[in-house]
C-alpha cells in the first residue's frame, strides 16, 4: 500500500510517500510545493491543488493523510490553512483515495512517542524509521512523512481492534 502524507499550507505544502508492505514501511520521496505569497490565494490554492494531484497521479496512492489545522491564537491563519487541506482532501476524494486526518499532537506522538515533540525530534525519528536516502529536505516535507508514518501505525491499530 502506498500512503501519501500531506502538510498543508498555503505558501509551502509538504508531501511524503511511503510504501507499505506487512509491517514495514519505506521511503519513496518526500518534498514542498511552494507558492509565492504576492499571488492571489485562489491562485495558490490551484498551485497546490495541481501539485498534489500530480503527486497522487505520480505514486497513486491508497491512502492520503492530512494533517489537521493547529489552532492558534490568529484566527486568520487557521481559516486559510483550511483552505489549504481542503483542496488537499478535494484531490484525493477525486482520485479515490481514503482521506484521513490527524492532530499535530497525535503525529508526533505516533512517531517519537511524544506529543510535545520538537520539529528537530520528529525529524530525527522520520530519518531512523524510514532511512531517508536524502540527507536533508524542508521542514515540511518531513512533517509530511511524519502524517504518513502516523497514517501507518494508526491503520495498524484499527486492524488489530477490528479483529478483536
Amino acid at each position: 500500500m502506498v500512503i501519501l502524507g500531506i502538510d498543508p499550507g498555503t505558501a509551502v505544502t509538504g508531501y511524503g510517500v511511503v510504501r507499505t508492505v506487512n509491517n514495514a514501511m519505506s521511503w519513496m520521496d518526500a518534498g514542498v510545493i511552494v507558492t509565492d505569497t504576492s499571488m492571489p490565494l485562489c491562485r495558490r490554492l490551484l498551485l497546490i491543488y495541481d501539485g498534489i494531484r500530480e503527486k497522487i497521479a505520480e505514486y497513486n496512492p491508497q491512502r492520503v493523510s492530512v494533517e489537521e489545522a493547529f489552532y492558534g491564537k490568529n484566527v486568520h491563519t487557521t481559516l486559510v490553512l483550511g483552505h489549504a487541506r481542503g483542496v488537499a482532501m478535494l484531490a484525493a476524494a477525486q482520485h479515490g483515495c481514503e482521506v484521513s486526518e490527524y492532530s499535530p499532537r497525535e503525529i508526533k506522538k505516533s512517531v517519537t512517542g511524544n506529543g510535545n515533540a520538537t520539529k528537530e525530534q520528529v525529524e530525527y525519528m522520520v530519518k531512523m524509521l524510514l532511512r531517508s536516502p536524502v540527507e536533508k529536505m524542508r521542514q515540511d516535507a518531513y512533517d509530511a512523512l511524519a502524517v504518513a508514518v502516523c497514517d501507518f501505525y494508526n491503520m495498524g491499530r484499527a486492524a488489530l481492534i477490528n479483529k478483536k
